[in-house]
């Protein structure tokens, strides 16, 4: 199986070079590819061992930075590499200042993951949720340098359960120790014999918990609102966006913000198309703000604090993989509401099992959604069942580092 995976991967890197021809963001990570081993070679400090933290992209990076950064606050000392495997993380946290380097994941080959090891020579290393890399679990586990998952989720129909999936669960016992959000992750990792594991819930809640007290006031966007009702519409899809524009065809006094999960030149011009009275935020001021009721976010970074001018969020993503990120918009205590695929995501069913949450599979349903939450003190009620979920469901990054500091102390005393 490792011949047939080392395989698949050498046959995907030339997939990707053919593809990169066509999509924009696989030429964007070709291009941080290239030249990257010497580059970190270059710039990393040969004399220090660093700990290392390694994200999918910016939905994982905003679940691990709270560790990341309670982290850096327990142990000062230490010097901390950051890898992105998306454009869609490291273009945006590349100056990221808590981190002493960041770079792309080099390609997970042999080859690859034997020079990134001991260039760096990380003395632990912390994966965020899904990221499991076959190569680098394996020299990891070799090397004895402890690895560590955060925010771990499993469930029964993951291949790493299924009767064929020997060689996942054999990766997955490379880790030393996985921190995973649920009694049901416990108990199915028992049953393939991986006991190194501790419940602490979902850091992303330690993340978004303080949003609301850390909130920023936005040039242009109170002007643009002009104390009318708000949707902010979050890491929207077109799927997303075609009911979005009923909703503002069939309820004009109230103001859209869609901040797209895609922002290129072809999807706003799209977006611009389907939407009349619209102005791009980088317009904003211009006087293609005076009629406008739709403003579409044409940067990267800004929705977490958007949510805190909204009445009620809309989350993107429900037509497609599944939902994005719920807990941003339900920290500001207003109503959630997204796409059918929300099953794999604990907190979207938990805030639909409160009312404060409402998942939504047509145009007719999300018609029948908006004019309920048309009551003030319907959004209200919902609104605060989202802040109250939020506020009890913190603490995972503390029992991480708690975790932490207990084995430093046994490191330190033998």
């Amino acid at each position: 199986m490792w011949m047939l995976y080392q395989l698949i991967v050498f046959i995907s890197r030339i997939l990707l070079t053919v593809i990169a021809f066509f999509n924009k963001r696989i030429r964007q990570w070709q291009r941080g590819q290239s030249g990257l081993l010497p580059k970190i070679e270059r710039e990393i400090d040969h004399s220090a061992r660093y700990t290392w933290f390694h994200f999918a992209s910016l939905g994982e990076f905003e679940q691990g930075r709270p560790v990341l950064e309670a982290y850096r606050r327990t142990f000062p000392s230490k010097k901390i590499i950051m890898t992105f495997f998306s454009p869609s993380g490291y273009e945006v946290q590349a100056d990221y200042p808590l981190a002493d380097h960041v770079f792309y994941l080099p390609m997970d080959t042999l080859r690859n993951v034997r020079r990134f090891i001991a260039s760096v020579r990380p003395e632990a290393a912390f994966f965020v949720k899904y990221e499991f890399w076959p190569n680098y679990f394996n020299v990891l586990h070799k090397q004895q340098i402890p690895l560590f998952i955060i925010s771990g989720i499993f469930r029964r129909d993951q291949v790493f359960f299924k009767w064929y999936g020997g060689f996942f669960r054999k990766i997955l016992k490379k880790a030393s120790h996985l921190f995973v959000q649920n009694e049901e992750s416990v108990a199915l990792l028992a049953s393939i014999g991986i006991t190194a594991v501790t419940l602490t819930g979902d850091t992303r809640f330690d993340r978004v918990v303080d949003l609301p007290n850390q909130k920023r006031d936005i040039a242009g966007i109170a002007e643009f609102l002009n104390n009318q009702r708000v949707l902010v519409a979050g890491s929207t899809w077109p799927p997303d966006e075609f009911f979005l524009k009923t909703i503002n065809e069939q309820y004009p006094e109230w103001k859209l913000i869609i901040a797209p999960h895609q922002i290129d030149e072809d999807h706003l011009e799209e977006l611009k198309q389907r939407f009349e009275k619209r102005v791009l935020f980088s317009e904003l001021g211009s006087v293609k703000n005076r009629e406008a009721n739709v403003l579409l976010i044409d940067n990267i970074g800004m929705l977490s604090s958007l949510y805190a001018y909204a009445d009620m969020a809309y989350i993107g993503g429900g037509f497609g993989a599944g939902i994005h990120n719920t807990l941003e918009a339900a920290t500001y205590g207003i109503p959630v509401v997204f796409g059918p695929v929300y099953h794999k995501f604990k907190e979207a069913k938990d805030l639909i099992q409160l009312g404060a949450a409402f998942s939504v599979e047509n145009e007719s349903d999300l018609l029948s959604v908006f004019r309920k939450l048309e009551s003030a003190q319907l959004r209200e009620e919902a609104g605060k069942k989202a802040f109250d979920y939020v506020q009890k469901q913190g603490g995972a990054t503390q029992k991480i580092i708690e975790f932490l500091k207990a084995e430093s102390h046994k490191a330190e005393s033998r």
